[in-house]
Order: C-alpha cells, then sequence, then structure tokens
C-alpha cells in the first residue's frame, strides 16, 4: 500500500525542506516524491538535510505543473492549515489515513503539500478529493512542511498497523480523465452561456466538489464527455438556424 502512495510537494522555495521531507518519508517507508516546480532542485542543501535518504531524493520526479505531477492518481489528499469558503471535506490525520490506505490498496493516492510561505492556492486544493488539517495552535498553526511529511508519514504508519482492506467494486478514473471531464465542462458551460456571475472560477470550484464525491469511473466520465458533446452540437445547430432565419442579427 505505502508503495502505491506518492508524496506531492507544491512549488517548494527552499530545498533544505526537500532533503528534510525526504528523510522524514524514508523513516516512515514511503519512496515517492514528487516536486511541482521548485525552486532550487538539486542542491547541495536539500542533499544535507536527507541525512542519508539518498534513495528518496534521488528518484524523486520533477515535473513542471500540479497536473502532470498527478498523472495516473486516483485519490488526491491535500493538507491544509486554513479554513477555506469553498473546500472539500476536511479531516485530520488520525481520521483521513485509514481511508488513505483503503485507496492505496487500488490505485495510487496523493498526499499534496503547498508551499512554505502560503500553502496549497484553492485551485490546488480543488484538485483534492480530501483535505486534512493537522491539529495544531491556533495562534501559531503554520507548521513547517517537512515536519507535516514527518506527521502524516508517522499517522500513515501507525494505521498500517491495525489495517485490514476492504473490497470495493469502483475503480475511480485517474486524475488526467477526470481533468481533461473539468476542462469539456467549462468550455460547454461558456459556449452556451451558463456563467451569468464574475467569478466563475468560483462556480467551477463548487463544481469540482459535487464531482469529487463521486468518484467518477471512465466508463462514466465517457457517458457524461458525449453529454456535453451534444450540449455543444445542438447549441451550434441553434445558432445556425437562428442566423439564417435573422440574417441582419449581428451576433456578439
Amino acid at each position: 500500500m505505502l508503495d502505491n502512495i506518492r508524496v506531492v510537494l507544491s512549488h517548494t522555495t527552499h530545498p533544505g525542506n526537500i532533503g528534510a521531507a525526504a528523510r522524514a518519508m524514508q523513516t516512515m517507508g514511503l519512496r515517492h516524491l514528487y516536486l511541482v516546480n521548485p525552486r532550487h532542485f538539486p542542491d547541495a542543501q536539500a542533499t544535507a538535510m536527507a541525512a542519508g535518504a539518498d534513495d528518496v531524493l534521488q528518484h524523486a520526479i520533477v515535473r513542471a505543473s500540479l497536473d502532470e505531477a498527478l498523472q495516473g492518481v486516483a485519490f488526491t489528499v491535500a493538507m491544509t492549515a486554513r479554513l477555506r469558503d469553498i473546500s472539500i471535506e476536511v479531516k485530520t490525520p488520525r481520521e483521513a489515513m485509514p481511508q488513505v490506505l483503503q485507496e492505496a490498496v487500488a490505485h495510487p493516492v496523493a498526499l499534496l503539500f503547498g508551499t512554505e510561505m502560503s500553502g496549497l492556492t484553492n485551485d490546488e486544493v480543488g484538485k483534492a478529493h480530501l483535505g486534512v488539517n493537522i491539529p495544531s495552535n491556533p495562534d501559531f498553526s503554520s507548521l513547517n512542511i517537512a515536519a507535516a511529511v514527518q506527521v502524516i508519514a508517522y499517522e500513515l504508519s501507525v494505521a498500517a498497523a491495525a489495517f485490514k482492506p476492504e473490497s470495493t467494486a469502483i475503480r475511480p478514473a485517474p486524475h488526467e480523465r477526470v481533468e481533461g471531464l473539468f476542462a469539456h465542462l467549462e468550455k460547454t458551460l461558456v459556449e452556451i452561456g451558463f456563467f451569468t456571475t464574475q467569478n466563475p472560477a468560483r462556480l467551477m470550484r463548487r463544481l469540482r466538489r459535487l464531482f469529487s464525491r463521486t468518484r467518477l469511473e471512465d466508463e462514466e466520465i465517457n457517458i457524461l464527455r458525449g453529454v456535453l458533446s451534444t450540449v455543444t452540437a445542438y447549441n451550434a445547430r441553434l445558432k445556425q438556424r437562428y442566423a439564417e432565419e435573422h440574417p441582419d442579427v449581428q451576433e456578439h
């Protein structure tokens, strides 16, 4: 199960934190480290802070975007230190890690950590299925990223000691397939004039939250994209018919 879990650090600014996170991972049996557009890597400070976790560091995979880092992942957990206006369900590490292990039985899982200064953006959190908040002092809730990785890795090991997998028939679609659906959905909603507010991104985050609860499978995504394609084609026919019936009216 642990071999099916990747730790994803997004836009890390300090190379020492990358090394310390690698060390935290190796002490708890995690091996797969993904780095999204790190400011400095590879770096001697990262190697020094890894303190012997060279295998994790040397095999770290660097990607230019979060979507690339999440390719093949079917369940993403976002680490957040603050409540958000529009968000996914948030649990403590002790509550969430058994669910992470259950997901990892069948498919790749990502544990997503944000930058040292500001954490994850709303768009990054929107790509996750579950949020995790490490309980801390409300007056000083900011936790060093490597320390956060250590806490989560430890809670995974605690959960693994008593874990008993449950059988499931659900085979969720991977991240890139779901992202393709969301891109298609947004494009279609724009074409049919659905967005009537000044903040379509906010509405799309709500739609993401809705669909993330359903754990869409590949065949279901195919059905939904077929519906969207039919809507687009019908909308185009309506526009063409209107243009033919009203040749003197300029479309805006």
